[in-house]
């Protein structure tokens, strides 16, 4: 017997419980789920969730089927050695679910696993969601063709992103960027340096390693080679390393020999705090850009990856810029050094250009302004949004 709940009448809907079983595989996408879940819930206080998850979903009262940081791999060389154990993680969700039997899979990006889920359960079972588009307009735009028949729905956070997914009949829907309720414009500046003693004088440099852990070991001599040059030039330097979750005791041990001590932040306000009280920062590409351009925090981007990694990215990526800010603007808004101008002496050249050029800081944070009002929900907020899409659907 169908026990579904029917449609209320008039115009608003009548959920009953909905069980959704909810994947992400990175420390953004824990982010992403977190508000996610609240949202879901404001709009059907029924709604049970269960899947795979980080410290964030956690506190949104997840429990995760595996830790969420065995899926954080990138690369072709990263993610080789582990192919057997993501093989068992995948079949181990895939029976979950089945188990389960939940009214709506919901995946958020982490495309080289999620889709992999979302193939493997066929459309025959739940409603499918996929939130965080595959960036295949920006790399390998031939994918595309192996999508159709995957998902249910496509919630875009990019504002061009339906205009590229729309003909091969994907099912995209704009929801606007979570980054704008992330309250990263909202830290306090005074109360940061008053919790780590920063005197009037102090230059604080915000350094942004990134969430996976091959990121994180690649970047952090770099940037310990960074400081070593930067110091002398800025006696009051006051770096401080944002350490994502699952990755706070690895940072603690790379950053022991630096030669100027960094303050640590581990928690999502000590970072927005640090953002308030920051005068420049440099920062892994990512949604990490996007928070920081929220705080206002001049930037510059940076990253390596392997070689191996590197030269295939190369032949494939179609677009002009990696920095999400710098896609958003249309121009290169902040600079990119990345791979073999990935260098300590490249790095402390352009961030000390942007700690001392008053000019350079102005002109980033107009153009932060302009880019992310792109990123603004249709109706309400992002999440607001998304949920609202994703209820449709039972």
């Amino acid at each position: 017997m169908d026990d579904k709940p029917r449609p209320a009448p008039g115009n608003a809907p009548a959920f009953g419980m909905t069980r959704i079983f909810i994947i992400a595989g990175e420390a953004s996408g824990d982010a992403l789920g977190f508000r996610l879940m609240h949202a879901l819930r404001a709009q059907n206080p029924d709604v049970a969730f269960f899947g795979i998850g980080g410290a964030r979903m956690a506190e949104a009262g997840l429990t995760s089927l595996f830790p969420m940081q065995e899926l954080a791999l990138m690369g072709l060389a990263e993610i080789l050695p582990k192919v057997l154990h993501l093989k068992k993680r995948l079949a181990q969700t895939i029976e979950a679910i089945h188990t389960r039997k939940p009214d709506i899979v919901l995946t958020i990006d982490s495309p080289g696993f999620t889709l992999r889920v979302l193939k493997a359960i066929g459309s025959s079972g739940p409603k499918r969601v996929h939130y965080v588009a595959p960036q295949v307009w920006a790399w390998r735009q031939e994918r595309v063709k192996h999508f159709p028949g995957l998902w249910d729905e496509l919630l875009c956070l990019l504002p061009f992103e339906p205009e590229f997914f729309a003909p091969h009949g994907l099912h995209p829907v704009f929801t606007g960027h979570p980054v704008l309720e992330s309250g990263a414009d909202k830290g306090d500046a005074a109360r940061f340096r008053a919790a780590h003693s920063l005197t009037s004088d102090a230059v604080p440099l915000v350094l942004m390693p990134g969430s996976r852990v091959t990121e994180t070991k690649r970047l952090l001599p770099i940037f310990k080679q960074t400081l070593a040059l930067l110091q002398p030039q800025v006696p009051a330097l006051a770096p401080i390393v944002a350490a994502a979750s699952g990755i706070a005791e690895l940072v603690v041990a790379h950053t022991a020999d630096w030669p100027v001590k960094p303050i640590i932040v581990r928690d999502i306000s000590a970072r927005y705090d640090a953002f308030a009280a920051a005068k420049a920062a440099l920062t892994k590409s990512g949604t990490s850009t996007l928070e920081l351009a929220m705080a206002g925090v001049p930037m510059a981007v940076t990253y390596r990856v392997n070689p191996i990694s590197a030269a295939i990215g190369r032949r494939l990526i179609k677009v002009p810029h990696v920095a999400m800010i710098n896609l958003l603007a249309g121009r290169a808004l902040v600079p990119e050094l990345l791979q073999e101008e990935c260098r300590a002496d490249r790095l402390a050249q352009t961030v000390l250009g942007l700690l001392q050029t008053p000019a350079q800081r102005a002109a980033q944070r107009i153009g932060f302004t302009e880019a992310l009002a792109s990123l603004k929900a249709p109706e309400g907020s992002p999440s607001e949004a998304a949920a609202k899409a994703i209820l449709r659907l039972t």
